[in-house]
């Protein structure tokens, strides 16, 4: 789909795709804590290592992750610590707006009733 109308949202937009899986969100937020391994990362979000590990290429070709090598091990880690300020700015959006946006019709989770999960 061209978007003529805004030339210069591309880049954003591709930012925002990026994050709108909520693997990769749960990855990026969880590397905002600390360096982790592909193990750590799989029994943080109960997926399988090839999930993780293509998430991780996502996110690596992005440039939003990188990697460093010990030994046989590969820890992950932020490249852009400016993500979390992002991150933090849309929970802030999120809270002003309520139930808004996950209300949405066309992007708001499906079956979202309004309440917060204890």
């Amino acid at each position: 789909m061209a978007m003529s109308c805004c030339p210069d949202v591309g880049p954003a937009v591709a930012l925002f795709r990026s994050l709108a899986d909520p693997a990769r969100l749960a990855i990026v937020l969880r590397l905002g804590r600390g360096e982790a391994r592909v193990v750590d990362l799989t029994r943080h979000l109960g997926l399988a290592q090839s999930t993780v590990s293509k998430h991780l290429a996502c996110l690596r070709d992005c440039r939003l992750v990188d990697s460093r090598a010990e030994g046989r091990q590969s820890y992950y880690r932020l490249m852009r610590p400016e993500l979390l300020d992002l991150l933090r700015s849309a929970e802030t959006v999120l809270a002003e707006t309520g139930d808004a946006v996950a209300l949405c019709p066309t992007y708001g989770a499906p079956g979202h009733t309004g309440e917060q999960a204890s």
